[in-house]
């Protein structure tokens, strides 16, 4: 059986930034970890009634993978951008 989840798509920086809000508990491990601090609270809520996450909140994204990496809930799908052109 196969689940299909919402996504909420961003582009910012070199990065697609790709969240799946009914995984995201809002823990915010991602926004500790992002070097350039681009992540930042949004106005939805996840799967527990916290807000979810979003880029564009400081610097562009790198697309590292970092927020990808420390995820605990595998709600977060970053791709690098094939014109790898900031915004």
């Amino acid at each position: 059986m196969t689940t299909a989840y919402k996504v909420i798509t961003k582009i910012d920086g070199k990065g697609v930034f790709h969240l799946f809000p009914e995984l995201c508990k809002g823990c915010g491990l991602c926004m500790e970890k992002c070097p350039v601090k681009t992540i930042g609270w949004a106005k939805e809520l996840g799967v527990f009634g916290t807000p979810v996450v979003e880029p564009g909140h400081g610097e562009p994204c790198i697309a590292c993978k970092t927020c990808e990496m420390v995820c605990p809930d595998c709600a977060i799908l970053i791709e690098r951008r094939k014109d790898e052109k900031a915004d």
